[in-house]
């Protein structure tokens, strides 16, 4: 969503973040998405966390998908239920 002054967090990075990952299938020495300049921005291939958690079960070899839990009653999964989570297929080896 629309990032706004009361949604900010504690304003360290509210746009972007990086991330390493090493192993367990992941390619080596791959650099994906970019930022501007100050790093405050995403200017190319950006990640949602949804997805980046579904890659990590991807790589856990579990279809993010099937995997659900039941809590208050709803089922849910580990990558949310509203938006569709997608593998980031570039960074897989």
């Amino acid at each position: 969503g629309e990032l706004k002054n009361d949604n900010y967090g504690r304003d360290h990075h509210p746009r972007c973040y990086s991330i390493w990952l090493a192993g367990g299938g992941v390619k080596a020495g791959t650099v994906y998405g970019e930022t501007d300049d100050f790093s405050y921005n995403i200017t190319k291939d950006p990640v949602h966390q949804r997805d980046l958690h579904a890659t990590i079960l991807n790589l856990f070899g579990l279809n993010h998908d099937a995997f659900t839990f039941r809590h208050q009653g709803l089922d849910q999964k580990l990558v949310g239920v509203e938006v569709p989570a997608h593998v980031v297929k570039g960074i897989l080896a």
